[in-house]
């Protein structure tokens, strides 16, 4: 029975590789193997749906997406990207560290990374060019500040692991804090650095700019671009935290902000309702049509024994915690080049989290580890996604081969952060404790 459950699992990559929608291929391969071998396993398919649709946890995913779509429809990112560009605009690479912080906020309300890196590109990129910044520190940064939507709270990629891994999402948030602040505070290090030793290539605004910007603006309208965007993420955050309130409830609660600050900006109208609406229940349906799809193909694997064999085989085999994880964490970022972060969650982690068990793995430290793997993975030449979603929207002057040198340095911070994460676990617990 072994050997059907690891012809199912080849069968599936092959047809998900061959370009089938994920969702029907897991759910389809699935079933007929489960009908002709292990038919008794099916019958109990409806109660793990019924489980799925009983988790109140993954209310938050529509929450959380519709929360970054309508704060992206806001126009505020643009109005928030002006601000700081202007009020740190007498530095060299003022500009860039501006869309590093522009794009955290955005990252953290949407946890999207092509809706993020796509509208990033298309607001910051041609105006840095326009400013005389190089393609590639330009196309580094865009990148780099897109993909932080995988680790920064609220993060849909942790949700989705807590709710796979059993875990909880609190607990996952509480934990991604550090490391997502630290590649911030890296990647700004990294730009100011950048800027000292190679001016010409991240010019400061000229005094004509800040002056006219001043003119136009006064702080009342600069401080509140600036605070509201950052006390709807305080709010989310904040209420997680301090266990005022549930994920789904926070969602919910950023959701409704994202939403009163659309009226703000006077772009809460219907068009935009209906796109994010629209977008939002899209979104949604795939995520949980692969979801149903990847219970399906857990239940039938685990009825023709693949589970108990893949934990037996592995723990008995004399492959140590470290070498094992390793070798998962090379998958997952060779996945990552071919398949969404979603795909990953719903099929590669239900695989190997009864085995990380085995060893006594702590599931939380894992799932840290996953998203920022995952994150450099997506930054990575050649087939990174985010590389392929700002070439999407970049002028011609950004060549393919301007991309990838300028994403480099960025690759190694996420490495240098990766490697302490690994090496010193007890770093996630660093601000908030176990």
């Amino acid at each position: 029975m072994e050997i059907l459950a690891l012809i199912m699992f080849i069968l599936v990559f092959a047809l998900i590789l061959s370009g089938y929608p994920v969702g029907l291929v897991l759910a389809g391969v699935s079933i007929l193997f489960g009908i002709f071998f292990v038919p008794d396993f099916l019958d109990l398919l409806p109660l793990r749906i019924m489980g799925i649709m009983e988790n109140q946890v993954l209310i938050a995913v529509p929450l959380f997406i519709f929360m970054g779509l309508m704060f992206e429809r806001s126009g505020l990112a643009e109005k928030l990207l002006v601000t700081m560009s202007m009020l740190l605009g007498r530095m060299h690479g003022g500009l860039a560290i501006s869309v590093i912080i522009v794009g955290t906020l955005l990252a953290a309300s949407s946890g999207i990374v092509g809706a993020t890196v796509v509208t990033m590109g298309l607001i910051s990129l041609p105006v840095m060019l326009k400013k005389g910044y190089s393609a590639e520190l330009a196309s580094g940064t865009i990148c780099s500040s897109g993909t932080l939507g995988q680790i920064i709270p609220p993060s849909v990629v942790l949700i989705l692991l807590g709710s796979v891994m059993n875990v909880s999402v609190g607990d996952l948030f509480k934990s991604a804090l550090l490391p997502g602040l630290l590649l911030v505070l890296m990647y700004v290090i990294f730009i100011f650095v950048y800027a000292f030793l190679r001016p010409q290539e991240a010019p400061r605004l000229t005094k004509e700019e800040i002056l006219e910007f001043k003119a136009d603006n006064d702080w009342k309208s600069i401080m509140q671009v600036f605070v509201f965007p950052v006390l709807l993420i305080l709010a989310v955050l904040g209420s997680i935290f301090a266990g005022v309130a549930t994920p789904t409830e926070a969602a919910a609660l950023g959701a409704l902000g994202a939403s009163l600050l659309a009226m703000y900006s006077k772009k809460f109208n219907l068009k935009n309702l209906k796109y994010v609406s629209k977008e939002t229940t899209y979104l949604t349906s795939m995520v949980f049509l692969i979801l149903l799809g990847a219970t399906t193909l857990s239940l039938v694997f685990r009825g023709l024994g693949g589970e108990r064999y893949l934990v037996e085989a592995i723990t008995s085999s004399g492959i140590s915690a470290p070498v094992f994880l390793l070798l998962v964490m090379i998958v997952v970022f060779i996945a990552g080049f071919f398949i969404d972060f979603i795909e990953i969650v719903f099929i590669i982690v239900p695989v190997v989290s009864p085995i990380l068990i085995a060893y006594k793995i702590d599931l939380v430290w894992f799932a840290i580890l996953l998203a920022v793997n995952l994150q450099t993975s997506f930054l990575s030449p050649p087939f990174g996604f985010a590389l392929f979603y700002l070439k999407g929207v970049a002028p011609p002057e950004l060549t393919t081969a301007k991309l990838y040198k300028g994403i480099v340095p960025f690759i190694i911070i996420q490495l240098l952060v990766l490697a302490m994460l690994a090496f010193v676990p007890d770093s996630i617990y660093w601000i908030y404790g176990k």
